[in-house]
């Protein structure tokens, strides 16, 4: 008797809304706001024009949109403001992005302009400089936490100012409530920082940030970049800018930019070492045609660009636009690779998320697509104690809302500490952190389960 071998499985297409992250924003959109009506393409595809149009103004910002939003909401913002730790500064594409007949709830307005009426107090555990960056800068302008890897600040400036802002101690000009530290801005206060890095052979991996390398000059990508490359044990450099989401435009209108970038890549890889960028996009809306255009320059140019998200309240928080946001960033040739946990810094409570909710939105966004561009979400441990897994931590208590970080590789012994946000708290809760004595009791218990004590603590 002769067996029937079973039919193949036939997989049916795919639905028209699984390809959804392929359909990206396309024609001049910013006509929608009247502002910017008659602005033709061209001008809105010169990055100078966006530079110089970018408001820097409360008072700009709310003539910009006074056409699409009420006084309340005006009002609501101009008191935001009042109490924000970073200064304003959003490009005509980032306003153009945002949808304007639901300003209160949508993604991109949530990043960049604050509503007192969305406010929330902070927790009482965190400060301004949450990573306890400036204990670990040996010379003005460099952080070096990890053995093989520093990171280099070469100037405070931003082609946009995030509320979310890791370094809102340093970053943009001072705000009512923030004076700012100064860090080293001109070639000649560079110079301590590449003499640290050639008398330390350790360091094999270099972050260029800030502020922005978006706003560093061709000529001084091409010092930095040359300086770097020079120390033979510098292998692996990443130049860092978040302007591919807030202003894709100058990839295509600033050819000595590019031109720059890419010649130091090509001179790393000619010298065996890599040069990359990293970029820093939150939302599947920041993702426009433009966008693809300017990757396409850069692909076809040889630059490899990886993307570190902030999991934010309101704005990616749900499994279905994280997993959009990805399949958008690889279908453009960006390499989704780091989700982070918002940091502890000062003023953006409502922006917070808990530890909970990243563990259910990358086991969510995990086995949906190539394991390659899965990104890794991260918890940087308040304290110093660098990137950590968010599944690693050794004790979280969902009640509390602590959890007990440690970091071997970074610094031995030392416990490091996350906290949910207060408003993610039940209300028995929440009136328990009001209270000093049991704020520290609630510490203890949390490390005592941790395997460790409050001497311990970063």
């Amino acid at each position: 008797m002769i067996e029937l071998e079973t039919p193949p499985k036939r997989t049916p297409p795919a639905p028209p809304a699984s390809l959804e992250h392929r359909r990206l924003r396309d024609g001049a959109f910013w006509h929608a706001l009247p502002h910017y009506a008659g602005i033709d393409e061209a001008t809105f595809l010169d990055h100078h024009w966006q530079a110089r149009n970018s408001v820097k103004t409360p008072e700009e910002l709310f003539e910009t949109i006074s056409a699409v939003v009420d006084d309340a909401f005006i009002a609501d913002a101009r008191q935001g403001f009042e109490h924000a730790p970073m200064a304003v500064r959003v490009s005509p594409y980032l306003l153009a992005s945002i949808d304007w007949s639901q300003p209160y709830t949508d993604p991109i307005r949530r990043q960049f302009i604050p509503l007192l009426s969305t406010a929330r107090a902070d927790h009482p555990r965190l400060t301004l400089d949450s990573l306890h960056e400036q204990e670990d800068s040996p010379v003005p302008g460099l952080i070096h936490r990890y053995a093989d890897k520093a990171l280099f600040l070469p100037l405070q400036t931003c082609p946009v100012y995030c509320r979310f802002c890791t370094r809102s101690y340093a970053i943009g000009p001072d705000t009512a409530g923030v004076d700012k530290l100064e860090l080293g801005k001109t070639p000649d206060s560079w110079a301590p920082v590449f003499a640290y890095v050639a008398a330390h052979p350790e360091i094999e991996d270099i972050v260029i940030s800030g502020g922005d390398a978006y706003q560093l000059a061709p000529k001084n990508i091409t010092l930095i970049g040359e300086a770097l490359l020079a120390i033979p044990h510098v292998r692996r450099m990443r130049f860092a800018t978040k302007g591919l989401a807030v202003m894709p435009m100058k990839i295509l209108t600033d050819q000595p930019w590019v031109d720059a970038l890419v010649g130091v890549v090509d001179h790393g890889r000619a010298m065996g070492k890599e040069v990359v960028l990293h970029t820093h996009f939150n939302h599947p809306n920041e993702i426009s045609a433009i966008t693809e255009r300017a990757m396409d320059v850069l692909f076809k140019r040889g630059v490899y660009v990886r993307n570190q998200t902030v999991l934010m309240r309101g704005v990616n928080d749900d499994a279905a636009t994280m997993l959009l946001l990805v399949k958008r960033l690889e279908y453009i040739n960006i390499h989704p690779y780091y989700v982070y946990m918002h940091d502890l810094v000062s003023g953006v409570e409502d922006l917070r998320t808990s530890v909970q909710t990243a563990l259910d939105i990358e086991k969510a966004v995990r086995g949906a697509t190539a394991g390659y561009n899965t990104p890794t979400f991260i918890c940087d441990a308040p304290g110093g104690g660098g990137k950590r897994d968010v599944h690693s931590f050794e004790w979280y208590d969902r009640d509390t809302g602590v959890s007990v970080w440690t970091a071997p590789s970074v610094k031995p012994g030392k416990y490091f500490l996350y906290f949910d946000p207060l408003n993610t708290l039940t209300p028995t809760m929440q009136t328990r952190w009001s209270v000093p004595e049991l704020q520290d009791r609630m510490i203890a218990d949390a490390l005592a389960h941790a395997g460790g004590t409050v001497a311990a603590l970063a």
